[in-house]
């Protein structure tokens, strides 16, 4: 009873405060002032890191820390089959990343043997790459999904003529001094300008077999997964949050 007779006070008090403001002047912020950003010729952000403009690959690195292998050719990124992954040479927490892809125009394959790769969040986290175009699999592998996890709203490929867009927006997870998670990722993409996932909760790292981990780390770079298919790259910039 005491608790809600506070939180009844607490209320009527704000709604009497509110009640005497008649100034609309009495509720304008004007400070701080949001810093304002400009864009390049490519619509790339002036805060962002380019991490990849199609001129090379110097932002990535495998995993033993020799210069990415794949092919930098006509402005674009594509793995080379068996060099491995790619990752970036700087690390990331909170971020907003943008990523085009492309699977190839000659359709080679079915389910996830077509156009397979996949952009990792810190290392451990994957949103699926995959040529989900008129190409069935299951539903949590398929292109946007949160690999094995959360499958994506809705199907937005488009063929494999055209380019696909990712915006990823994504909140890491927080850790305790004891290691012990206390605050999940979430993750929002946008594919080819719609949402197929939505603030969704990342439950652990992505593994093909078993189920999430939560080990507890810090920031991470991002990887791009070599799955044997050559998939391309281009326009990749990320903007920490």
């Amino acid at each position: 009873m005491k608790s809600f007779f506070l939180l009844f006070s607490t209320f009527y008090f704000i709604l009497s405060l509110s009640a005497q403001i008649t100034d609309p002047v009495a509720t304008e912020v004007w400070e701080p002032e949001p810093r304002h950003i400009t864009f390049n010729a490519h619509n790339v952000p002036s805060d962002a890191i380019v991490l990849f403009d199609g001129t090379n690959a110097d932002a990535w690195v495998h995993a033993d820390g020799t210069p990415a292998k794949w092919k930098v050719e006509n402005g674009t990124m594509t793995v080379v089959a068996r060099t491995g992954a790619i990752f970036t040479k700087e690390s990331f927490g909170d971020a907003q990343l943008h990523i085009e892809w492309s699977a190839p125009d000659v359709i080679v394959g079915e389910g996830q043997g077509r156009g397979n790769s996949g952009v990792f969040l810190q290392n451990k986290y994957e949103v699926q790459v995959l040529d989900s175009y008129q190409n069935r699999t299951y539903s949590n592998g398929q292109a946007g999904s949160i690999y094995k996890q959360t499958m994506p709203l809705v199907n937005a490929m488009k063929s494999p003529e055209e380019w696909q867009v990712y915006d990823i927006i994504f909140k890491a997870p927080v850790f305790n001094a004891d290691g012990i998670k206390v605050s999940s990722a979430t993750v929002t993409v946008i594919h080819n300008g719609v949402v197929i996932q939505n603030h969704t909760e990342i439950k652990g790292t992505t593994p093909y077999i078993g189920l999430p981990q939560n080990p507890a780390h810090g920031d991470g770079p991002i990887q791009l997964q070599d799955h044997g298919n050559p998939v391309s790259f281009r326009n990749i910039w990320i903007r920490k949050l």
